[in-house]
């Protein structure tokens, strides 16, 4: 046991376990369980900017390798390697929807969200449109879910590109203002909260 080469978690061994794990496609990190290694001092922020010691992460392919081996389980988020598992805040959501693309109208509409880590999804049953709105002031947040409980927040002007497409349809025994992707109607705000 002695003799035993202990690696201490850190970004530098993170990136090489995910660099060498992701040669050929995106890592599986839902069918890895290493140990908990505890917790990495490592934020992203809600704009989606990642920190690493208190630093941003300037490197973008930095960002989207570690990106790439992102996984949350319950409330919790994690970096997740063959053999290691360690723990990262996450402030609101991992990613952000910076632009998102249209093709067809109503029902048959598809809406491409692109992501600021380069992820592309198109919003549908398996990928869902969601608006959660603050408790005190009513601002809403929406979110689209990009892979395996990981979601982007949408940006702002993407949200207000969203508004334009919306319309109002019977959604649950209620009339709802929403948008339509991927043959699902996605609820933003209830019709009778619009002025």
């Amino acid at each position: 046991m002695a003799d035993e080469n202990i690696v201490k978690p850190s970004a530098d061994t993170l990136a090489a376990a995910a660099k060498a794990a992701g040669k050929k496609g995106p890592p599986p990190v839902h069918l890895w369980n290493p140990p908990f290694c505890g917790d990495l001092d490592m934020r992203i922020a809600r704009d989606g900017t990642w920190f690493y010691l208190g630093t941003p992460i300037g490197r973008f392919g930095l960002v989207k390798l570690f990106s790439s081996i992102l996984r949350k389980d319950g409330e919790d988020y994690f970096l997740v390697t063959p053999v290691e598992k360690v723990g990262i805040t996450v402030e609101d959501a991992p990613f952000v929807a910076v632009d998102f693309e249209v093709e067809g109208e109503g029902a048959e509409q598809q809406l491409t969200f692109h992501t600021h880590i380069e992820d592309v999804v198109t919003a549908d049953a398996a990928h869902p449109i969601r608006v959660v709105r603050d408790a005190e002031t009513g601002e809403p947040s929406p979110y689209v879910l990009v892979r395996a409980n990981l979601e982007a927040l949408v940006d702002r002007k993407s949200f207000y590109r969203l508004i334009e497409l919306g319309q109002h349809r019977q959604h649950e025994g209620r009339l709802w203002f929403g948008v339509w992707s991927g043959g699902s109607f996605f609820p933003i705000i209830p019709s009778e909260e619009l002025e």
